[in-house]
């Protein structure tokens, strides 16, 4: 991968700070907030549960960003600079953010990727993703909860004092979660099993499938890196025929166009768009649900494919 002057010259000056502030102070105030810098909107929302009037939270990524395609920019330099602790994805969502990542970790600033909280047992490795895990963790609920852990500890360590505190907060934002996943499973529900078939933009929803029984059909694979040929798209629209799938789905942070045109190809509607890689701007509210929040987000997406599949 090819990086820019500026980009690499921005990174130098990140590890440079980052090693100047690798150390944190034995008694950090509670009533200062924690500056915490996260990357996708998934991965701030958690954070802000967890972490509540004692974070001060700036998350790089917004709505309708691929995380699989996202670049740093200089502000993202300067807000890692700042940062006293940082929460990302991990398993190479942030694909071309990883290194930095990894740097900042080894200069023992507070640097943690939410996925290791979830054990590989646990984890899917796609064949058209040979070599890395999905990373896509967050469309089952349950795992999810294990990722708020992830904040729990990260934040306990920068401020020992605080442990207690959010361990409590996380145990709240545990049981929230519980419920969510209750509601979630009841929804999916309402389809007959045989109705239960995604089809999406990139294959961001296998653990989706797996948790809340739904056959799963991407154009592309895990990332949206590679684009789909002519043959991937003649061999879908087979699919969606032969399956007599009702309806297909385009995603907020993929260009829909090509699902469209299969749509076309296939005679089938096209089902409404959910929310894959990012959630929708904090405040946007459809079907009686905040987008820009992940409870509102796994609703959304919930309602809108039982809806359309019906």
């Amino acid at each position: 991968m090819q990086l820019s002057r500026p980009f690499l010259l921005g990174s130098a000056l990140l590890l440079a700070a980052a090693a100047a502030v690798s150390t944190v102070p034995s008694s950090f105030a509670a009533e200062r907030k924690i500056r915490v810098t996260t990357t996708t909107s998934m991965v701030t929302d958690l954070v802000q549960q967890v972490g509540g009037d004692r974070v001060e939270v700036s998350g790089l990524m917004g709505a309708g960003v691929d995380p699989h395609l996202y670049k740093a920019t200089a502000a993202d330099v300067s807000k890692l600079q700042q940062a006293e602790v940082i929460f990302y994805n991990g398993l190479v969502l942030e694909g071309k953010m990883t290194d930095i990542f990894t740097k900042l970790a080894r200069l023992k600033k507070f640097v943690y990727p939410l996925t290791e909280g979830v054990p590989e047992k646990k984890l899917l490795e796609p064949p058209e993703f040979e070599g890395h895990f999905d990373p896509h963790v967050w469309f089952d609920v349950e795992l999810w909860a294990l990722c708020a852990q992830t904040v729990v500890k990260g934040l306990s360590e920068f401020a020992p004092k605080d442990k207690a505190h959010f361990e409590l907060c996380g145990k709240a934002v545990a049981t929230k979660l519980r419920t969510l996943h209750d509601w979630s499973v009841k929804k999916a529900a309402e389809l007959p099993k045989e109705r239960r078939i995604l089809v999406t933009s990139h294959d961001a929803y296998n653990y989706f499938g797996r948790a809340y029984g739904f056959q799963v059909v991407g154009l592309q694979g895990v990332s949206t890196v590679t684009e789909a040929g002519l043959a991937d798209m003649a061999k879908l629209v087979d699919f969606i025929k032969q399956k007599r799938v009702k309806a297909i789905f385009v995603e907020s942070s993929v260009s829909p166009a090509t699902l469209q045109r299969i749509a076309k190809d296939a005679g089938v509607k096209v089902g409404g768009e959910l929310f894959s890689d990012a959630m929708g701007t904090p405040g946007q509210m459809e079907n009686g649900y905040d987008l820009g929040t992940y409870e509102g987000m796994i609703k959304h997406n919930l309602t809108t494919i039982v809806g359309a599949l019906k």
